[in-house]
């Protein structure tokens, strides 16, 4: 996982970020790696998890708004 292959963090959709962030805990978990790359790679997973949470958060208010006027009940046409 190279640094300058990277997209930026902000620029991910959910389904990146999750699965990047996936990843970087399978690799954290798995070998050994130097202390360096450890930090990089934990660094590079909070931003992704702050990602994540964000874009959760965005669309939970936007459930809200949607359902504003309470629940409607499923009628089948």
């Amino acid at each position: 996982m190279s640094k300058s292959t990277l997209k930026p963090v902000e620029e991910l959709s959910y389904e990146e970020a999750f699965t990047e962030l996936e990843g970087i805990v399978a690799m954290l978990e798995g070998e050994q790696k130097a202390l360096d790359e450890s930090l990089a790679l934990f660094e590079r997973g909070q931003a992704l998890m702050r990602r994540c949470a964000g874009l959760l958060e965005q669309a939970d208010l936007k459930v809200q708004q949607l359902t504003a006027n309470g629940l409607n009940d499923f009628t089948e046409a």
